[in-house]
C-alpha cells in the first residue's frame, strides 16, 4: 500500500514550515509498511492529512463550509445571473446534477488518508510516546472534522474506517455520529496537554470541536432520525450518546471538556474585535477612515500568531494554475465585492465574485436588539457609507443578483495602497506584506493573492458553547465585555441565541446551529421580501421553488446527494431533492 505524501509547506502560511522539507522529500515513495517509524516521519505523513483543507479552497463553492453561509438566515446567494448555484445553495435548491460532488469526493479523500494514517501508526513502534499520541490524535480530529461537514451537508453518509476497504453504503446514522464524537473525544484525551501555535491542532481544539459536534448532534437528532423529527419544533437534546466502541459519552464528560479548553489551554479572546480581521493590517488600517488611529493591530501582520484561532486553514504563495489554486484562500475571493469597478470605490474590501451578500433582515435584528454594539459595524460593510465603500456603484459588475446594501467584512479580500501598480491599489495586501518569491512572480493576482487565514474555530465560540451546555452566563458575558456591552444578569437560550449570531455573522456558524436549534424555517422565512437589486434595479427576495421553509422542511437542510455517488450504489437520494420543485432555473 502506498500513501501519498505532501510537504510540510502545504500547511504553513508563507512557506514558514513546521518540519524540514528536505527529509521528507521522497516519503510519497515510501510504503506504509516502513513508515512511519520516527518522530519526524509522523510530522511528515500528517501533512499529506492536513492538505485535504487546502483542496477543498480550489473549489470552495462546493464545500459545506460555503453552503452553510450561503443557505443560513444571514447571508444570501449572490453572484451573477450565470452563478446558479450561489442562488441554488441560498434558497435550499439545486442546480445541476452533482452541484457539490467536488466536495464529497475530496472529503473522502481526507478521509481515506486519515483512516490510512491511524492504521500505520497503532502498529508504529521508534517513535515517542507523546509524538504518536500527538499525531494518532490528529489523525482522528481530522476524520471526525471531514465526517462532521460530511454529516452536516449530506446527513447518512457511508461511515469507512478501513483503509483497507474501498467503499461503504450508508449505514446507521448513529453508528456514523458515535464514530465522530468517539474520534473526538479519544483525540481531546489522548494528545498532551500542550497548546500548538505551529499549524497544528492540540487537544484543546479537539474539545471545542467535540463540543461542537455534540451540540449539532443532540439538537438536530433529539427527536429522532425522519425529516419530520428533524424540522419538528421541539427541541429537547439529548443528554447521552452511544459511541463506536459501545461506550457511552455523556452531556457531563463534553462540560468537563469544554471546561478544559476554556481553562486550561491558553487560547484568549483578542482584546479588540475589530483586530481579528484583516482590514486592520498595518499597511491598510491608516488609509481606511473606520480603523485610521483607533490603535489597532491585526493578530496576523507579519504572519503573526492569532491567539483567539484554535483552528485555522493555512495557505501560501505557491498557487497557481499549475499547482492549486487551493493554496490560496478561495473564499475570500468568492465573498469579495462582486468586481467590475476601481479598487478606490471599494477600499479597502477587494474584489471577487460576490458570493454571501448580508440579508438585510440580519441587520435590522441586529440593530433592534443591540444598538450600541461595535460588532455590527466591525462585521459588516454598508455600501451607503462612504467611511465603508467610497464611491460603490452599485452592481459592479452588472450582472449582480440578490445584492444588497451590505457585504460582510470578515473573509473579504482586503487591498492596501500602492503607487507602484496602476490606480493606485493592490487587489490584496499580501502583495506587499509578504513580497517577492510568488508562484505568481509577485504579479497583481486578485484570485491567488488571498493568503491569510480561513478561522474555522474561535476561542469565542468554544466561550458561547461552555455557557450553552452549562446554562450560565460567564462565557457569553466574557464575549460581551469584549464588545463594550453590559453584562447580562441571567441565561437563557433566547439570550444565548443572539449573543451566537452577533458574535459568529458570517462565519458559516449560524447554519448548523439554525438547525439543532430546531428554528430554522421561521428564520429562513424571514429572508423573503427583503430588499434586493437585480442586475442594479431595486427589487424584493422573493420566494422561489415553494419559498424558504418549504423547501428546509423537505430537507431538514440537507444537500442533494450527487448524482455520481448515486450511480455507485452506496447512497440513496436524501428526501426532498427527486421533484422538480428542488430544481433552481434562475432568479
Amino acid at each position: 500500500m502506498k500513501f501519498k505524501i505532501f510537504t510540510c509547506c502545504v500547511i504553513s502560511a508563507l512557506c514558514f514550515a513546521s518540519c524540514d522539507i528536505n527529509n521528507v522529500e521522497n516519503i510519497g515513495e515510501m510504503s506504509t509498511s516502513e513508515f512511519p517509524k520516527t518522530d519526524e516521519d509522523a510530522e511528515a505523513v500528517l501533512a499529506g492529512v492536513y492538505q485535504n483543507l487546502n483542496t477543498i479552497h480550489a473549489n470552495p463553492q462546493c464545500s459545506f463550509l460555503y453552503n452553510a453561509c450561503l443557505a443560513s438566515d444571514d447571508q444570501l446567494g449572490g453572484g451573477g445571473t450565470n452563478d446558479k448555484l450561489m442562488q441554488a445553495e441560498d434558497l435550499l435548491c439545486n442546480y445541476n446534477a452533482d452541484m457539490t460532488n467536488q466536495f464529497y469526493a475530496d472529503r473522502y479523500a481526507g478521509v481515506a488518508r486519515a483512516n490510512t494514517l491511524i492504521g500505520v501508526l497503532t502498529e508504529a513502534t521508534g517513535m515517542s510516546e507523546s509524538v504518536k499520541n500527538q499525531a494518532l490524535g490528529e489523525a482522528k480530529f481530522l476524520r471526525a472534522f471531514y465526517y462532521y461537514e460530511l454529516a452536516s451537508m449530506y446527513g447518512n453518509v457511508p461511515l469507512v474506517t478501513d483503509p483497507k476497504q474501498e467503499s461503504q453504503s450508508q449505514g446507521d446514522v448513529k453508528a456514523l455520529w458515535g464514530q465522530i464524537l468517539q474520534d473526538l473525544y479519544e483525540a481531546a484525551t489522548t494528545m498532551p496537554n500542550e497548546r500548538r501555535t505551529d499549524g497544528h491542532v492540540d487537544k484543546y481544539t479537539a474539545e471545542a470541536m467535540l463540543t461542537r459536534a455534540w451540540l449539532f448532534y443532540t439538537g438536530l437528532y433529539c427527536n429522532g432520525e425522519t425529516v419530520a423529527n428533524m424540522v419538528s419544533s421541539t427541541y429537547n437534546p439529548l443528554t447521552s450518546v452511544t459511541l463506536a466502541d459501545g461506550s457511552t459519552l455523556t452531556k457531563e464528560q463534553v462540560i468537563s471538556a469544554i471546561d478544559d479548553c476554556v481553562n486550561n489551554s491558553g487560547y484568549t479572546l483578542v482584546d479588540d474585535f475589530r483586530n481579528l480581521w484583516a482590514y486592520s493590517n498595518k499597511l491598510t488600517k491608516g488609509d481606511y477612515p473606520y480603523t485610521a488611529n483607533q490603535g489597532l493591530n491585526w493578530v496576523e501582520d507579519d504572519n503573526g500568531i492569532n491567539p483567539e484561532s484554535m483552528f485555522a486553514v493555512k495557505f501560501n504563495k505557491q498557487a497557481s494554475w499549475q499547482t492549486t489554486i487551493g493554496y490560496a484562500n478561495g473564499m475570500a475571493l468568492h465573498f469579495g465585492v462582486r468586481g467590475g469597478q476601481a479598487y478606490s470605490n471599494t477600499f479597502p474590501f477587494g474584489q471577487g465574485w460576490g458570493a454571501g451578500p448580508v440579508a438585510p433582515n440580519l441587520v435590522k435584528d441586529w440593530q433592534a436588539a443591540e444598538p450600541n454594539d461595535m460588532r455590527l459595524k466591525a462585521s459588516i460593510a454598508n455600501v451607503n457609507d462612504t467611511e465603508e465603500m467610497p464611491a460603490y456603484t452599485r452592481g459592479g459588475w452588472a450582472d449582480f443578483v440578490q445584492e444588497t446594501d451590505y457585504y460582510s467584512k470578515k473573509w473579504s479580500p482586503i487591498t492596501c495602497k500602492n503607487d507602484a501598480v496602476e490606480g493606485g491599489y493592490s487587489c490584496t495586501f499580501e502583495n506587499l506584506m509578504y513580497p517577492g518569491n510568488w508562484e505568481t512572480s509577485g504579479e497583481e493576482n486578485f484570485q491567488l493573492g488571498n493568503i491569510h487565514d480561513q478561522v474555522l474555530i474561535r476561542f469565542a465560540d468554544a466561550l458561547l458553547m461552555q455557557s450553552e451546555l452549562k446554562e450560565d452566563v460567564s462565557g457569553i458575558n466574557k464575549v460581551r465585555k469584549r464588545a463594550g456591552l453590559e453584562p447580562i444578569s441571567s441565561y437563557s437560550l433566547k439570550a444565548l441565541q443572539d449573543e451566537r449570531r452577533w458574535e459568529l455573522a458570517c462565519e458559516g456558524i449560524r447554519w448548523n446551529d439554525i438547525r439543532r436549534w430546531h428554528i430554522a424555517a421561521t428564520a429562513l422565512a424571514k429572508q423573503e421580501n427583503q430588499d434586493v437589486y437585480y442586475c442594479g434595479a431595486p427589487g424584493k427576495n422573493t420566494a422561489h421553488n415553494g419559498g424558504y421553509a418549504a423547501r428546509y422542511n423537505a430537507t431538514a437542510g440537507f444537500q442533494k446527494m450527487p448524482e455520481t455517488q448515486i450511480a455507485l450504489g452506496t447512497v440513496v437520494q436524501n428526501e426532498g431533492w427527486t421533484g422538480s420543485e428542488a430544481e433552481y432555473t434562475g432568479w
